[in-house]
Protein backbone atom coordinates (compact mmCIF):
# COMPACT_ATOMS: atom_id res chain seq x y z
CA UNK A 1 0.00 0.00 0.00
CA UNK A 2 -0.42 2.36 -1.73
CA UNK A 3 -0.92 0.92 -5.19
CA UNK A 4 -0.80 3.24 -8.20
CA UNK A 5 -1.98 2.09 -11.61
CA UNK A 6 -1.34 4.32 -14.60
CA UNK A 7 -3.33 3.53 -17.73
CA UNK A 8 -2.55 5.35 -20.95
CA UNK A 9 -3.42 5.04 -24.61
CA UNK A 10 -0.51 3.71 -26.60
CA UNK A 11 -0.93 6.49 -29.17
CA UNK A 12 0.68 8.90 -26.67
CA UNK A 13 4.11 8.40 -28.19
CA UNK A 14 6.87 9.78 -26.06
CA UNK A 15 5.34 9.22 -22.63
CA UNK A 16 8.40 8.49 -20.47
CA UNK A 17 6.76 5.67 -18.54
CA UNK A 18 9.61 4.60 -16.24
CA UNK A 19 10.57 8.18 -15.36
CA UNK A 20 6.92 9.07 -14.83
CA UNK A 21 6.38 6.20 -12.40
CA UNK A 22 9.47 7.28 -10.46
CA UNK A 23 8.27 10.90 -10.36
CA UNK A 24 4.83 9.76 -9.17
CA UNK A 25 6.37 7.65 -6.41
CA UNK A 26 8.54 10.58 -5.34
CA UNK A 27 5.57 12.95 -5.28
CA UNK A 28 3.52 10.54 -3.19
CA UNK A 29 6.35 9.86 -0.75
CA UNK A 30 7.03 13.58 -0.33
CA UNK A 31 3.37 14.09 0.66
CA UNK A 32 4.04 12.58 4.08
CA UNK A 33 1.09 10.21 3.64
CA UNK A 34 3.35 7.22 2.91
CA UNK A 35 5.48 5.89 5.74
CA UNK A 36 8.12 3.94 3.80
CA UNK A 37 9.17 4.46 0.20
CA UNK A 38 9.16 0.70 -0.29
CA UNK A 39 5.41 0.73 0.40
CA UNK A 40 4.82 2.44 -2.96
CA UNK A 41 3.91 0.05 -5.75
CA UNK A 42 3.27 1.54 -9.16
CA UNK A 43 2.72 0.10 -12.58
CA UNK A 44 1.76 1.34 -16.04
CA UNK A 45 -0.53 -0.31 -18.55
CA UNK A 46 -0.49 0.72 -22.21
CA UNK A 47 -3.93 0.39 -23.78
CA UNK A 48 -4.37 -0.59 -27.40
CA UNK A 49 -8.13 -1.14 -27.62
CA UNK A 50 -9.83 2.06 -26.48
CA UNK A 51 -12.69 4.25 -27.58
CA UNK A 52 -13.25 7.83 -26.46
CA UNK A 53 -16.74 9.16 -27.10
CA UNK A 54 -18.64 8.44 -30.30
CA UNK A 55 -17.43 11.13 -32.72
CA UNK A 56 -14.05 9.60 -33.38
CA UNK A 57 -10.99 11.66 -34.13
CA UNK A 58 -7.54 11.65 -32.64
CA UNK A 59 -7.87 11.17 -28.89
CA UNK A 60 -5.78 9.82 -26.07
CA UNK A 61 -5.90 9.67 -22.30
CA UNK A 62 -3.92 9.08 -19.16
CA UNK A 63 -5.75 7.81 -16.07
CA UNK A 64 -4.18 7.22 -12.66
CA UNK A 65 -5.83 5.22 -9.91
CA UNK A 66 -4.33 5.41 -6.44
CA UNK A 67 -5.53 2.74 -4.02
CA UNK A 68 -4.93 3.49 -0.33
CA UNK A 69 -5.97 1.94 2.95
CA UNK A 70 -9.13 3.71 4.13
CA UNK A 71 -8.90 6.37 6.80
CA UNK A 72 -7.58 9.52 5.14
CA UNK A 73 -9.57 12.73 5.08
CA UNK A 74 -11.16 13.93 1.85
CA UNK A 75 -8.68 16.82 1.91
CA UNK A 76 -5.70 14.45 2.14
CA UNK A 77 -7.03 12.36 -0.75
CA UNK A 78 -7.63 15.48 -2.85
CA UNK A 79 -4.06 16.65 -2.15
CA UNK A 80 -2.68 13.26 -3.25
CA UNK A 81 -4.78 13.35 -6.43
CA UNK A 82 -3.47 16.82 -7.22
CA UNK A 83 0.14 15.72 -6.67
CA UNK A 84 -0.41 12.95 -9.21
CA UNK A 85 -2.09 15.33 -11.65
CA UNK A 86 0.83 17.79 -11.45
CA UNK A 87 3.29 15.05 -12.44
CA UNK A 88 1.07 13.80 -15.26
CA UNK A 89 0.41 17.30 -16.63
CA UNK A 90 4.16 17.87 -16.88
CA UNK A 91 4.96 14.53 -18.54
CA UNK A 92 1.99 13.65 -20.76
CA UNK A 93 2.66 14.25 -24.46
CA UNK A 94 0.28 16.50 -26.36
CA UNK A 95 0.53 15.40 -30.00
CA UNK A 96 -0.57 17.98 -32.56
CA UNK A 97 -4.21 17.57 -33.51
CA UNK A 98 -4.96 15.15 -30.68
CA UNK A 99 -7.27 15.77 -27.76
CA UNK A 100 -5.66 14.28 -24.63
CA UNK A 101 -7.57 13.76 -21.39
CA UNK A 102 -6.03 13.34 -17.95
CA UNK A 103 -7.84 11.95 -14.91
CA UNK A 104 -6.94 10.83 -11.39
CA UNK A 105 -8.99 8.88 -8.87
CA UNK A 106 -8.22 7.92 -5.29
CA UNK A 107 -9.87 4.73 -4.04
CA UNK A 108 -10.12 3.53 -0.43
CA UNK A 109 -9.12 -0.08 0.27
CA UNK A 110 -10.80 -1.96 3.11
CA UNK A 111 -8.33 -2.30 5.99
CA UNK A 112 -10.03 -5.41 7.38
CA UNK A 113 -9.62 -7.46 4.21
CA UNK A 114 -6.26 -6.18 2.94
CA UNK A 115 -3.35 -8.59 3.36
CA UNK A 116 0.29 -7.63 2.82
CA UNK A 117 3.49 -9.32 3.84
CA UNK A 118 7.13 -9.12 2.86
CA UNK A 119 8.29 -12.58 1.85
CA UNK A 120 11.71 -13.70 3.05
CA UNK A 121 14.39 -14.10 0.43
CA UNK A 122 15.04 -17.61 -0.82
Amino acid sequence: MPHLTLEYTRNLDGLPVGDTLLALNEALFESGEVQAESDLKSRAIALDAVRIGIAGGACGFVHAQLRLLAGRTPEAKKALAERIAVVLRARTPRPAGMMVQLSVEVVDMDRDSYVKEKLPQA
